[in-house]
């Protein structure tokens, strides 16, 4: 039965002044210290305690890790969960095929039982955090070597995780904050039963794809539904038809109130990595080594992949979820680096390095703890320069660019128990090599795989000196004469794993022999010894930059003892507020806070296939029949900005309002401000959420499935 809210409008009046971004994700334990007062200010009506507790119903107890890289938030008492299509992307792509393809026809489950079970994906609840600081680094002293405390930590670290996780089943780590100055205990229940319920078409979860990427305006109506089962107690358990849905400890009421510009609006998440407080010179690494890597190799992979999808279905949906993937890091990169440029970060960061040089010189205690740290992190990155845009290059164009390569590696245990005569673990590699085969073959083409690493052994020989080549370029220089093609074309027509038939007619009558001169595995294993040696070169500049990064974090909060600092996203929850909002993108040119769906229609492109716009949704548009999903003006809203603080792993956060009601889900970020990982830009940074209303609408106007809004709680 539908449960709805009736709530009389209250109208606060605030001032535009008071309602501005505030840069940061903050831990949720520490939210009263310090965070509560200003967001009381902006508009949250909710206590600490019923954001984060561990000893009632809380904000916390809906939001969920969604699967390895996402959030998701609990929207019912029934297990139902939403996030983001493209967060569910590589679950829907497994579970279709031509004849049921989910992911361009969309799917919607009409009961518990049309649900469909989707191996491998977890959903991961927070059951509480605790500074564990003092534990962890109680055995550290100052005279220690880096090698010597990292010991020191490491067995604290055991200790206290062996404590906290006897006559449990939680997952229990100790993540370091700060750069190794703080440590948090975080306590998880992982559950391992989940079923997909429904998604739109493509055409509307992925609204513009690859164009619309990082851009606003969006017309995206970006989000999935799974549930979470359990067994029935309510405790985790693996698939069973015989497992209920679950009954979270909290789950979030859905508002149909909408919003102004101005008011507040929070996330709750898990943001995957930033790095506020990189060095200059780390962000000269980041641009010039690590950024453009990625745009320069993986944009002439998708090349490649992406005039096979234009003349292959199935080839498309083989790699849709490859591609979404790649292309999504690919055009941050991009982003990124204009970023940054624009923003002159490097040289703010130049600035405060030389302030911090000058604060250290002006006491003999400081230059004592902290005369070396600039130059030990300038000389760590300069010296690792040469060998660190090998092992980035190798990893994009050999390791992951290349998939017959890196499949092949598998057979490693296989290769070593045939060559032992060992019975037992050659039944045991053969049976998990078959089961691995399954999985990559079915999203596997071999003719593109082919053009691939022509194209990425070209890559990486074209830049990075010959020292750092992998020894298969030394057959390819003499047998082939650097003729990389002909080479890609002798392994592919030779190679046991160049078809999931050819493997299985191999692991029938395996021989050691065969396959440690398959040219494949050959090559994989080739570029996995020369990626090896790159990672070891790497290392000690490695630890020199991590001792270093934290030394001059600590330096900078003894510096500006007036300042609140938060750390870097590590994957484990934060919260961050801000308001709803516009912004000025450039001269004579400002963005509203909002879309609606008559841009949907505007952007219709019949010829262009990330532009197609389903009939249906034309039908009720064309019919104004939005339901109750309508603003207040009438129209039909689909997405709107933010000014919340997020990166990559917020996909799927939760937006709430300031009673504590989803109002939307976040998906992206703004192209302006694709410096955010490295400087947050608090006048153009911007959140990019699904309205809460066009996910009910295209629920129950487009796809007819009113009973999942009919478990929800609806506030009017």
């Amino acid at each position: 039965m539908r449960k709805i809210l009736t709530v009389s409008l209250i109208f606060l009046v605030t001032l535009t002044a008071k309602v501005k971004a505030d840069e940061g994700m903050w831990l949720l334990p520490l939210v009263q210290q310090l965070n509560m007062n200003t967001m009381q200010e902006m508009g949250l009506e909710l206590s600490a305690e019923d954001i984060y507790s561990v000893n009632q119903s809380s904000l916390k107890d809906a939001v969920v890790i969604f699967g390895g890289g996402c959030t998701g938030e609990m929207i019912s008492d029934q297990g139902l969960l939403l996030t983001n299509h493209h967060c569910g992307y590589g679950q829907i792509q497994e579970l279709s095929t031509l004849e049921n393809n989910y992911l361009d026809d969309g799917f919607w489950a009409a009961s518990f039982e049309e649900e469909l079970p989707a191996p491998g994906l977890s959903v991961t609840f927070l059951k509480r955090m605790e500074d564990v600081t003092a534990q962890v680094l109680a055995t550290v002293t100052p005279e220690m070597s880096a090698t010597v405390r990292a010991d020191s930590i490491r067995a604290s670290i055991k200790r206290i995780t062996d404590t906290h996780s006897a006559d449990n089943d939680y997952r229990v780590l100790v993540r370091d904050y700060f750069a190794g100055n703080q440590y948090f205990l975080v306590v998880y229940e992982v559950f391992t039963d989940v079923r997909f319920v429904g998604a739109p078409p493509s055409s509307i979860g992925k609204f513009g794809y690859d164009t619309d990427n990082w851009m606003w305006p969006r017309h995206t109506g970006d989000f999935a539904l799974f549930r979470v089962y359990a067994d029935a107690d309510g405790n985790p358990a693996d698939y069973s038809a015989d497992n209920v849905p679950y009954q979270p400890a909290h789950h979030l009421p859905v508002s149909l109130k909408g919003y102004e510009k101005g008011d507040f609006a929070m996330t709750l998440g898990y943001p995957g990595s930033t790095q506020r407080y990189l060095p200059s010179w780390g962000i000269e690494e980041r641009m010039d080594i690590s950024n453009q890597t990625l745009i320069t190799v993986r944009g002439e992979k998708q090349d490649i992949w992406a005039e096979d999808m234009a003349a292959s279905d199935q080839i498309r949906l083989q790699y849709a979820t490859k591609f979404s993937r790649s292309s999504n890091y690919w055009k941050n990169s991009i982003g990124m680096n204009r970023g940054l440029e624009a923003l002159d970060v490097l040289s703010q960061k130049q600035s405060l390095e030389a302030e911090f040089a000058q604060w250290v010189a002006a006491s003999e205690a400081r230059q004592k703890k902290y005369g070396d740290v600039l130059s030990t992190v300038q000389e760590a990155y300069t010296s690792r320069a040469a060998h660190y845009l090998a092992s980035n290059y190798l990893r994009e164009t050999l390791i992951r660019g290349t998939e017959i390569l890196s499949f092949a590696t598998n057979a490693k245990d296989l290769e070593e128990a045939l060559k032992k005569d060992d019975p037992a673990k050659t039944d045991s590699a053969i049976t998990e090599l078959r089961e691995r085969a399954k999985t990559f073959y079915k999203d596997y083409s071999a003719g593109t795989d082919r053009k691939v690493l022509a194209a990425m052994l070209n890559r990486y020989a074209l830049d990075i000196p010959s020292e750092y080549h992998p020894s298969l370029y030394k057959e390819i220089n003499k047998k082939f004469k650097g003729n990389f093609v002909a080479y890609a074309d002798k392994l592919f027509d030779q190679s046991i794993f160049a078809s999931e038939a050819a493997l299985n007619d191999f692991l029938d009558k395996p021989k050691h022999k065969k396959l440690i001169k398959d040219p494949a595995y050959k090559a994989g294993l080739s570029a996995m010894d020369q990626y090896r040696e790159l990672l070891k070169m790497n290392r000690e500049a490695g630890q020199h930059i991590d001792e270093a990064s934290r030394l001059f974090i600590a330096g900078l909060m003894e510096m500006q003892p007036e300042k609140v600092f938060y750390p870097d996203a590590n994957f484990t929850m934060r919260l961050s507020y801000g308001s709803v909002g516009d912004y000025e993108p450039r001269d004579a040119v400002i963005y509203k806070h909002y879309t609606t769906l008559e841009g949907v229609m505007e952007k219709e492109d019949a010829e262009n296939f990330e532009f197609h716009v389903p009939e249906k949704l034309k039908e009720l548009h064309a019919k104004r029949d939005y339901g109750p999903y309508a603003d207040a003006d009438g129209r039909l809203y689909v997405n709107f900005t933010s000014n919340n603080d997020i990166t990559g792993g917020n996909s799927g956060s939760p937006v709430i309002n300031g009673k504590g009601e989803l109002i939307g889900l976040a998906f992206d970020g703004n192209w302006e401000a694709m410096s955010g990982d490295i400087a947050f830009e608090t006048q153009l940074q911007k959140c990019i959420n699904v309205d809460i209303r066009y996910v009910l609408f295209i629920i129950d106007k487009f796809a007819g499935a009113t009973h999942l809004i009919d478990e929800m709680t609806i506030v009017k």
